[in-house]
């Protein structure tokens, strides 16, 4: 059974930083791709980043493109978000999920595995 967990979640202002953490647990970690995923108040869950299994090839949103860089650590079997220059608009619930193969993927079909999630919150 597959387990992810997330951590680093938190309030900052405007043009803050903040770096979330995943955990997995249950599957060879490797041999999936990782994503980000946000849900703001009252809004539909978005994609924000994906990386593949390997860890050397990552696709942002356009919206987080040149402030957050994700990354993972397959040894630890680990992926994290560096978030910075936050903005009021990236607030909301922050969900880290695993694919069901290793290629990079955006749509939300292409995950089976998600978190619980983690609130960031940006004030302006």
């Amino acid at each position: 059974q597959v387990q992810l967990v997330e951590s680093g979640g938190g309030s900052v202002q405007a043009g803050g930083s903040l770096r979330l953490s995943c955990a997995a647990s249950g599957r060879t970690f490797r041999d999936y791709a990782m994503a980000w995923f946000r849900q703001p108040l009252e809004k539909e869950r978005e994609f924000v980043a994906v990386i593949n299994g390997a860890g050397d090839y990552w696709y942002y949103a356009d919206s987080v493109k040149g402030r957050f860089t994700i990354s993972r650590d397959n040894d630890k079997n680990t992926m994290d978000l560096q978030m910075d220059n936050l903005k009021p608009e990236d607030t909301g619930i922050y969900y880290c999920a695993m694919a069901k193969q290793r290629l990079l993927k955006t749509r939300q079909a292409d995950f089976d595995a998600w978190g619980q999630g983690t609130q960031v919150t940006v004030s302006s």
